[in-house]
């Protein structure tokens, strides 16, 4: 029985040993591997063996974790399964984080060694050097032949198993700093479980697919989702650095991908770039993902010849669902129906069941005598913000959907104060410590505004401090505060200054009191657009 990631990929590895398992294809622009580059799987099962030992030898295992500034690079992968073979869990850092993000994965984590790109060691260090306890850091370029010790303690010694911790994926939610959602091997290889099972139009061949992915391996999409679904399938794991929509046409057939990843922000940009041969000179089956607009769906299948399966999840349930099956109601927001295990619930504010048709709450749980098995384990050093989405033994989304009589699920918005632009999750209450945290701030409150391109921006009400400017400069200012403190993406794209916040009789903001039923804040007058200014540094 597999019981890890190592061993989903080293069975993998026995099944197809010639085959492609890592690909980074030549990309217009990649700073990395600008030629290219194919790993075989057994090729790629010598170098984690070599990693492997490596770690081993300097002390690392069970109960550890080890941080992974790699970005979407093959050698993400190889020091991944290497560290799963011991035991030892990972903790994927953001590319986009500033020093203040990166200090406070690495204290929280309480990481045992980096391992950096070495284009990102200065960054690294400059983090290292603002914590209280060191952190060894290592280049991925030019490792060394023995790797300096963990911080703190050897790793526990025994066999890896299928509770151990695989990874420790940072998520935003209502409170100000990210939590870190811990994610077992049993939560991998149930990922890859229900893309296999699937199905229909995601029928999986073995040993012949090559997902192309280019979200992040710093999210569940990349790393549990489509990494696992080729590990299942013995496929080949191909990334791009990011999505580039000029050249993804390009991109995509010189990978010869098979199976795609999206979010609902490609394909409206990939429909307005003009009609050519390359729209259908690929290979492609299906592409997976969420959030595409309706609108797009149908016009984006029409012209580029293959189905966009929607299905739902998050980072601590992986994706239990998926619209694979006709009819997928591409003209809704529908995102299918739970796989096996995993069974759902809509509910309204009091917790109380609601009718088909009716929006509500979508909870959920696994099967059988425990409910969280298959789940995310917890939020590191959080047991308050774990118990309170378990309620009532069911894990609360903060996703408001309807379920038709036929158990079709289909999105309708989010409770949660968080605000999703272009696939990241973003914290209103982190951008707003930040912004409050300045002298020339007296309050701020940070919304959701709508935005046709990447679902929604961030927006900043600000009421100045007595005598700070109120213009286009002080709204520059405060962006650029954001931009240096923050990953560009959580930064204010709109900004408005106010005279005053509404309060609520406990005095918080009432963020739904902000602007009047039917507002647009975007086109209310004062408002600063700076998305042009909101850019990766």
């Amino acid at each position: 029985m597999t019981e890890t990631v190592f061993e989903l990929f080293e069975a993998a590895a026995l099944r197809v040993p010639e085959s492609g398992c890592l690909c980074a294809p030549p990309m217009q622009g990649r700073p990395y591997h600008p030629d290219g580059i194919e790993i075989s799987y057994c090729e790629a099962r010598d170098r984690v063996a070599a990693l492997s030992a490596l770690y081993r030898q300097a002390g690392y295992g069970r109960g550890q974790r080890v941080a992974l500034l790699l970005e979407n690079r093959p050698d993400f992968h190889l020091h991944w399964w290497a560290l799963n073979a011991l035991g030892c869990g990972i903790v994927p850092i953001n590319p986009a984080y500033r020093q203040d993000e990166m200090v406070y994965l690495l204290d929280h984590s309480e990481a045992a060694l980096v391992v950096s790109v070495p284009e990102r060691l200065a960054d690294v260090e400059a983090a290292v050097a603002e914590l209280t306890d060191a952190v060894p850091i290592v280049d991925a370029a030019d490792l060394p032949s023995r790797l300096p010790a963990p911080r703190v303690g050897a790793g526990a010694g025994g066999a890896p198993g299928i509770d151990d911790e695989a990874a420790l994926l940072y998520t935003s939610g209502t409170t100000g700093r990210p939590k870190g959602c811990v994610l077992g091997n049993r939560y991998f290889l149930n990922a890859a479980r229900w893309y296999r099972e699937a199905g229909g139009l995601m029928t999986l061949e073995e040993g012949s697919e090559r997902l192309l992915n280019p979200l992040p391996l710093h999210h569940a999409n990349a790393l549990a989702i489509g990494s696992m679904a080729m590990l299942s399938a013995a496929g080949c794991i191909v990334m791009a650095d990011r999505f580039h929509p000029r050249n993804w046409w390009a991109d995509v057939a010189a990978s010869r991908a098979t199976i795609i990843h999206y979010l609902g922000i490609m394909p409206p940009l990939l429909l307005s770039l003009p009609p050519g041969p390359e729209d259908r000179a690929h290979s492609v089956s299906f592409g997976a993902g969420a959030g595409i607009d309706p609108k797009h769906h149908e016009a984006f299948e029409a012209r580029f010849g293959f189905p966009l399966i929607e299905g739902w999840g998050m980072t601590e349930v992986a994706m239990p669902t998926w619209a694979s099956v006709e009819p997928r109601q591409t003209d809704t927001r529908a995102f299918g129906r739970p796989l096996s295990g995993c069974e759902v619930r809509l509910v309204d504010d009091e917790d109380r069941e609601v009718p088909p048709g009716t929006p509500g709450e979508l909870t959920l749980r696994m099967t059988g005598d425990d409910p969280r098995r298959g789940l995310f384990s917890g939020y590191l050093k959080d047991s308050d913000a774990t118990d309170e989405t378990w309620q009532g033994g069911w894990f609360h989304t903060g996703d408001v959907v309807t379920r038709a009589t036929d158990g079709m699920l289909c999105f309708v918005d989010r409770k949660k104060n968080i605000i999703r632009r272009s696939g990241e999750n973003i914290a209103a209450a982190e951008v707003e410590a930040v912004l409050q945290a300045d002298a020339r701030v007296t309050q701020a409150a940070v919304i959701a505004a709508p935005d046709e391109l990447r679902q929604e921006e961030v927006m900043a009400c600000i009421v100045p401090a007595p005598g700070a400017g109120a213009d286009l400069d002080a709204a520059e200012a405060l962006q650029d505060l954001c931009l240096e403190r923050l990953a560009y993406y959580k930064a204010p794209g709109h900004l408005l200054f106010v005279d005053s916040l509404p309060l609520t009789s406990t005095q918080k903001v009432q963020k739904v009191s902000l602007f009047p039923a039917d507002t647009d804040p975007r086109r209310v007058a004062g408002c600063h657009d700076l998305r042009e200014r909101k850019r990766a540094r």
